[in-house]
């Protein structure tokens, strides 16, 4: 599974920004996926996660009730709308996916190049 994550931008604080995660290969729908950040100097982590039927999803309290992530399997497809941002959501956002959804990024064995979004104050 070959992934490709597009969308990312400058957007101003409380602004809405989606980006997407694109997969390559006909057994995409049988995997969980999984959006992590990295912000500068900090460590990479989870934000949100959707099995692979799409009817289980987890967010990050940091993110919970803002950001909503949705996948379209006949499109190869995973979004993840971000609502309310905040400069603090500035971060390079990859897509991941796995045989399960977790936070942890071990658990996933596919990994997309990551899109910057700078969420301006």
């Amino acid at each position: 599974v070959q992934l490709q994550a597009s969308g990312g931008g400058l957007v101003q604080a409380g602004g809405s920004l989606r980006i997407s995660c694109t997969a390559s290969g006909r057994t995409f729908r049988r995997y969980a996926v999984g959006w992590f950040r990295q912000a500068p100097g900090k460590e990479r982590e989870f934000v949100a996660g959707i099995s692979w039927g799409g009817g289980s999803v987890h967010y990050a309290d940091s993110v919970k009730g803002r950001f909503t992530i949705s996948r379209d399997n006949a499109e190869n497809t995973v979004h993840l709308q971000m609502n309310s941002l905040k400069p603090e959501d500035t971060a390079v956002y990859y897509c991941a996916a796995g045989l399960s959804m977790s936070d942890y990024a071990a658990t996933y064995a596919y990994w997309g190049q990551g899109t910057l979004v700078t969420v301006s104050s």
